[in-house]
């Protein structure tokens, strides 16, 4: 039976392993809010990867009665909608997305807090797999309804509360993935009505220095890159502007050893509205 050990997957593997039985593609594309990172199919063309399903996150999956975006939803809802897939337990569930590695962590880290093993990011993604002259297919494939039972665990997703008495634990720290100009609040935020600054005591890195392009740095990279904002043996929760750049960190400190993960659901979008939730510029 198709396994994987590893939270990241390369082209070569994925086109030896791509007729497997087990084996289930999804795009989880979004489109591309930060500049620089933009979609492939932006242009009004579309390509997908043959045999690849869409894991839509606004409009199948996630939490549709919340003012915040991507939102994780009930582990029913998420049960239902993955099953309509065909995704089943013993599913070993690839993950992309049409920039290269952008909104695909997400659907990952999602699959993992509803207790799914056996899933995995494409390095690199859709731009990946051009380049290498894969064929491309023009729609998605369907599928019979899988039997995916949802099983979720504890903290691998967090609310504003955790992370309101997070930000003076010694024992955890918050990564903020936005950019410089954002975590300062020298930038305006694309949202309206939303905050400009950080969490008090939030340490900033901005999803951009785990990559190369679209792909993930190497483990090696990623172990020197964290050393220097978190040590190993601390909690680390990851926010961004939305939830989506959050879970890149997630991966990359993953690749890099880190095993206390958690994604502050609601991220800046939440924290960054007018409330009392605290927010420095300095």
């Amino acid at each position: 039976m198709l396994k994987t050990n590893h939270p990241l997957v390369d082209i070569q593997w994925l086109r030896h392993n791509l007729d497997d039985s087990n084996l289930v593609l999804l795009d989880a594309s979004v489109p591309g809010v930060v500049p620089g990172y933009k979609s492939i199919n932006e242009k009004g063309q579309f390509a997908a990867i043959p045999g690849a399903r869409r894991f839509d996150y606004d409009q199948q999956v996630c939490k549709s009665n919340s003012s915040l975006p991507h939102m994780m939803p009930t582990a029913e809802h998420f049960e239902a909608e993955v099953r309509k897939l065909g995704i089943s337990q013993d599913s070993v569930i690839v993950v992309y997305d049409d920039v290269g590695l952008y909104a695909s962590p997400r659907a990952w880290w999602m699959f993992r807090a509803m207790g799914h093993q056996q899933v995995v990011v494409l390095d690199g993604g859709l731009p990946a797999w051009i380049e290498a002259g894969n064929e491309i297919s023009n729609l998605y494939a369907e599928a019979e309804p899988g039997d995916f039972r949802a099983n979720p665990i504890e903290d691998l997703f967090c609310d504003f509360n955790v992370v309101l008495k997070a930000l003076d634990d010694e024992g955890c720290r918050i990564l903020d993935a936005r950019s410089a100009g954002r975590f300062k609040g020298l930038e305006a935020e694309p949202r309206p009505g939303v905050r400009e600054g950080h969490m008090p005591n939030a340490l900033n890195l901005p999803f951009p220095e785990v990559l190369n392009g679209g792909s993930l740095k190497s483990a090696a990279e990623l172990r020197e890159i964290f050393a220097r904002v978190v040590a190993p043996d601390k909690k680390v929760i990851t926010c961004c502007g939305s939830g989506i750049t959050a879970c890149i960190l997630t991966l990359a400190a993953n690749v890099a050893g880190y095993e206390k993960l958690s994604v502050y659901d609601g991220s800046w979008a939440e924290w960054g509205l007018p409330s009392k939730l605290p927010v420095v510029t300095t």
